[in-house]
């Protein structure tokens, strides 16, 4: 009787126990709770990357803006040392600067280099077409390239040029937003510094603003670095191309100025450009423009760039290169374009981490040693 009366009674509490405990799909349940942690991570992981790829194009035409701001800002800030006035009318200054140059080179030399572009195709494909006849002769294949095909494997090499810069109205579109953008961000950058930063933990915002001061310090000297070597590079050989007589001095000079923002490829493709111009006046024009991109690419590549390199990152020219050819495939002309800046201030954010973890690991080891 008694036994019996103590199976019922460990009966009812088991069931009890049960009844109170936490099933499989209960909050409370410390298991699901951490599962549910971790799935939530995962899928949280798996969207953003999803909203990047989806978003890839407004994410470069913001970054390109931000790139604009340092651009404009480095300019105030070194019209600063010689104006002493508020920083809105140095920016102002600086702005204005900008557009009238452009409005000068629009009224000025459009003209001309607009004809120059005209006849700069079918230069540059019977060059070509000299060159797959001369590779023909040698036993070296039949070549037959015209300008679709050309265009087709650059497109190709380079990655898709998306709907949002696939036209000559979206590209203007396109950096129209940019500008705007980045005059905005430039008019007062520290706004939109802190609006970033209040969104982060109390315990990360130091870090975060010594992470962007440094990313700005160093997005600036990269970006003076690449006005300038265009600047020589452009000028340089328009005047080089005009003396020694190469046709269309101003339009190789303008496209290697603007090439020179990128760096590696740029110099390839706008001396690809120069020797064959060159070349379709004359052997003598041919090896005038050898000559002439040698020199150019010499002062910039060991003069303007070290100099640069040694107050910014030393980023290696392997390292560049193989991030041009990456974005450029996976993000086309935009990622191109924005290779060198987005390698630089990755590691600028990867010095500052090894920095952290640099100066936290002593005081690790003491207190693991106490």
């Amino acid at each position: 009787m008694v036994e019996r009366v103590e199976r019922k009674e460990r009966a009812q509490a088991r069931a009890k126990a049960t009844a109170n405990a936490p099933g499989p799909t209960e909050i409370r349940s410390h298991l699901v709770r951490t599962e549910l942690l971790k799935a939530s991570v995962w899928l949280g992981l798996a969207l953003l990357i999803a909203a990047c790829i989806v978003l890839i194009q407004p994410i470069l035409l913001i970054f390109a803006a931000i790139v604009t701001a340092a651009i404009l800002d480095g300019g105030t800030r070194l019209l600063g040392r010689v104006l002493p006035i508020g920083r809105g009318w140095r920016l102002l200054i600086v702005c204005l600067s900008v557009l009238l140059f452009m409005i000068w080179t629009a009224m000025f030399a459009g003209s001309q280099i607009a004809a120059q572009a005209v006849s700069l195709q079918s230069v540059v494909m019977a060059q070509i077409e000299r060159l797959a006849a001369w590779a023909s002769d040698q036993g070296m294949g039949s070549f037959q390239l015209d300008t679709k095909t050309i265009s087709d494997n650059f497109a190709g090499t380079f990655g898709r040029v998306t709907a949002a810069v696939g036209s000559v109205v979206g590209a203007f579109t396109s950096l129209v937003m940019i500008l705007v953008l980045g005059v905005f961000i430039a008019i007062e950058p520290r706004l939109y510094e802190r609006g970033v930063a209040w969104m982060l933990p109390m315990k990360n915002r130091e870090n975060f603003y010594i992470t962007t001061a440094r990313m700005g310090f160093t997005l600036r000297r990269l970006m003076a670095g690449r006005l300038l070597g265009m600047f020589v590079e452009g000028v340089g050989t328009w005047l080089a191309c005009m003396a020694v007589g190469i046709p269309m001095a101003a339009l190789l000079g303008l496209l290697t100025g603007l090439l020179a923002f990128i760096p590696n490829i740029g110099a390839i493709v706008s001396g690809v450009l120069l020797v064959l111009v060159g070349f379709s006046a004359g052997t003598d024009a041919g090896l005038w423009a050898i000559a002439i991109y040698l020199v150019v690419q010499t002062v910039d590549g060991y003069l303007i760039v070290p100099m640069v390199a040694k107050k910014t990152v030393d980023l290696a020219p392997a390292l560049v290169l193989g991030a041009q050819i990456l974005f450029g495939a996976l993000l086309g002309i935009m990622g191109l374009f924005l290779a060198d800046p987005i390698v630089a201030m990755i590691k600028v954010a990867l010095e500052r981490e090894a920095e952290r973890n640099a100066g936290a690991a002593p005081k690790v080891g003491k207190a693991a040693a106490g």
